[in-house]
C-alpha cells in the first residue's frame, strides 16, 4: 500500500482503503475467518471485502464521511482494518462499524494498542463520542470493548448477519468527558426505550 499515512501504532501503519484494496482485504478476511463465523455463522463470502468497501450505511443514517482504514505491519503485511463513520446521527459522534486485527495478533495487546491509536486519531479529528454495536455471544469482542471503556446503551434484536440472527449490544464511550445521559440526547435512537 502506497497511500497517505493516517496514523501509526508502533510498527503498524494506518492507511485509507478504496476499491483497489478489495483483493488484499478479501485475502485478509479469508486468512482470518473467525469474525465472520462468530457473527454470521459462515466463513467470509467471496464478496465479503467488496461489500465492506462498497455498501454504504442505510438511508436515514446521516454522516459526514466514511473512513475505511487498513492496517499494515512493518513487513508490509495487511494485519487489520476498521470502518469508521464521522458524525453519525450527530456532530461529534463517530461510529466504529468494524474493527478487526489478524488472529495471529490476538492475546498480545496488539489490538488494544491499535485501537488506542485509532481512538486518538478519532479524537484529533473531532470525535467527542464513539459508538458501536457488538454481537452478543461474541465473547472476545464483548470483553474487548468493555475493557476499552465502552458502556451499554441499548440492545437491538433480530439483526441478521450472514446466516445468523443476532442481538447487538449498542455501546458508547465518551472521548471528551460527558455522561451517557448527554449522549442519549444527541442520539435518541440509542435510548434503551427507543423502538
Amino acid at each position: 500500500m502506497t497511500k497517505d499515512l493516517l496514523f501509526t501504532s508502533g510498527d503498524v501503519r494506518a492507511f485509507e482503503m478504496d476499491e483497489g484494496d478489495i483483493p488484499v482485504l478479501q485475502a485478509f478476511f479469508e486468512r482470518n475467518p473467525e469474525y465472520c463465523i462468530a457473527v454470521g455463522a459462515q466463513p467470509p463470502t467471496p464478496d465479503e471485502a467488496r461489500d465492506e468497501i462498497t455498501i454504504l450505511p442505510p438511508a436515514g443514517y446521516p454522516y459526514d464521511k466514511r473512513w475505511l482504514i487498513g492496517f499494515v505491519d512493518a513487513n508490509g503485511e495487511f494485519v487489520g482494518m476498521a470502518n469508521v463513520l464521522v458524525n453519525l446521527f450527530a456532530a461529534g459522534v463517530w461510529h466504529i462499524g468494524l474493527f478487526i486485527v489478524a488472529t495471529s495478533m490476538h492475546g498480545r495487546g496488539n489490538a488494544r494498542a491499535i485501537y488506542e491509536d485509532l481512538e486518538a486519531w478519532m479524537r484529533a479529528g473531532g470525535a467527542r463520542w464513539s459508538r458501536l454495536g457488538v454481537v452478543m455471544g461474541n465473547a472476545r469482542a464483548e470483553r474487548f470493548w468493555e475493557r476499552n471503556g465502552y458502556l451499554d446503551v441499548r440492545k437491538r434484536h433480530g439483526v441478521t448477519i450472514g446466516k445468523q440472527d443476532n442481538t447487538l449490544r449498542v455501546m458508547a464511550k465518551p472521548l471528551a468527558g460527558g455522561e451517557i445521559a448527554h449522549y442519549l440526547t444527541l442520539v435518541a435512537r440509542d435510548h434503551p426505550d427507543a423502538a
